[in-house]
């Protein structure tokens, strides 16, 4: 027994997270701060450090997990920031846009592709070609700033090398590709409900030129998507084919060191740009903050927090669905985490639930759209300056996008009961 209550326990150290957030603290150095200081009030402290070696045992499953998702997580920053070191980011921008003629669709389909990756200023990446393709259609800035945000993130849902769907798997032991599945109909609304949002009742005003142009660069798209392909690929691949590898989070891994090979062939990476890539903090931040994810959980399980839980919820089950709507979503608008909102979410849950993936599928999307229209969140800050718009004014088209969105993720939550 530590020394106070696991429920006043939790309350004081996911407190502490939010304000952490909330101050720009390093979300590894906050998640991990949290883990240890709920360990100190709800954990007996003898028990402490074998909670903590628990989270990275090799000779467990669980720490075999851990392990892989913190290395794979760390791979997968490094294969973004060699992107963008290399110059590979770029020629895939620009090949993409030579296929694409039609303004519209490149104005969807270029955040969207720049988005795949998690390159810190990503939006300010994708932002010029936003705003000359927007112009073509008359688009003011208010609207250029709700496309190069919206679509930019509209793929992360279904999207298994994003951090924040790695951490959702590992944490709630639901495959990748059942995620992947369950959440189409969510991006399938989310691309529509962008579209006709951005674009409704306007012309393409494509140039005759542009229309004609048939220099295609589609080689240098091949080339400077491979590495992303291959590693989608092959992480859905292995989680079908062996489950034991996807339990240990073993596909993952693979196909993040089989694309970082790819990508070093093709762009003929030189050992300096690699060093220079590797001094990127915001990558040891995200693998640190991975092992703090799993801490979390473990520390919430010897804490015996889900049994006092348990009691509060004992009344019915709509007390269980409303906190996985509600709590992740309020998190990560507070804080701009999705990753922060998930941790809650699956850490506070995770002891009294056995996760089905309608479940994970609402914790998922509640953190994900609370996190895409907060006001702490960077791509929404950096886009609206670009585009010099005011937060309200974007604010006019996101929240009725944010509210189609999460009630369709509700509607399906149902239909899937």
């Amino acid at each position: 027994m530590g020394i106070v209550n696991p429920l006043a326990a939790a309350t004081s150290a996911f407190i502490l997270l939010g304000f952490m957030l909330y101050k720009r603290v390093k979300l590894g150095i906050a998640l991990n701060v949290t883990a240890i200081l709920l360990a100190l009030l709800a954990v007996d402290w003898p028990r402490i450090l074998e909670v903590v070696y628990a989270s990275i045992d090799p000779s467990t499953v669980g720490g075999q997990l851990t392990l892989s998702i913190v290395f794979a997580t760390f791979g997968i920053m490094l294969l973004s920031q060699l992107y963008k070191e290399t110059g590979v980011l770029d020629e895939l921008s620009a090949s993409l846009g030579s296929i694409i003629k039609n303004p519209k669709i490149i104005l969807s389909a270029v955040p969207a592709m720049v988005g795949l990756l998690p390159v810190p200023g990503g939006a300010v990446m994708s932002a010029p070609i936003v705003d000359a393709e927007g112009e073509k259609l008359k688009l003011n800035g208010v609207k250029k700033a709700y496309v190069n945000l919206w679509f930019r993130h509209v793929m992360l849902p279904i999207y298994p090398l994003a951090p924040v769907f790695i951490v959702t798997t590992a944490l709630t032991g639901i495959k990748t590709s059942t995620l992947i599945l369950i959440q189409l109909p969510i991006v399938a609304v989310m691309i529509a409900v962008g579209y006709l949002t951005s674009f409704r009742g306007l012309e393409d005003n494509m140039d005759s030129a542009d229309a004609n142009v048939t220099d295609w660069k589609i080689k240098p798209f091949i080339r400077s998507f491979s590495p992303i392909l291959v590693t989608i690929v092959g992480a859905i691949g292995i989680s079908l084919v062996n489950y034991e590898f996807s339990r240990r989070g073993l596909d993952v891994l693979a196909a993040t060191i089989i694309g970082l090979m790819v990508l070093a062939v093709i762009s003929r990476t030189s050992p300096k740009i690699f060093l220079k890539a590797l001094k990127s903090r915001s990558i040891y931040d995200v693998a640190f903050a991975t092992y703090g994810a799993f801490l979390i959980r473990n520390v919430m399980n010897a804490s015996g927090f889900p049994d006092v839980l348990r009691e509060l919820l004992s009344n019915g089950k709509s007390n269980i669905i409303g906190l996985m709507a509600a709590l992740p979503t309020i998190f990560s608008f507070l804080t701009g985490s999705p990753s922060g909102g998930v941790v809650i979410g699956a850490s506070v849950l995770g002891g009294i639930l056995n996760f089905m993936p309608k479940d994970v599928m609402l914790i998922y999307v509640g953190a994900y759209l609370g996190y895409l229209i907060a006001p702490t969140h960077l791509c929404f800050t950096f886009t609206a300056e670009y585009f010099k718009a005011s937060l309200g004014r974007v604010y006019a088209y996101l929240i009725p996008s944010f509210m189609t969105s999460f009630a369709t993720a509700i509607l399906l939550y149902f239909l899937l009961m």
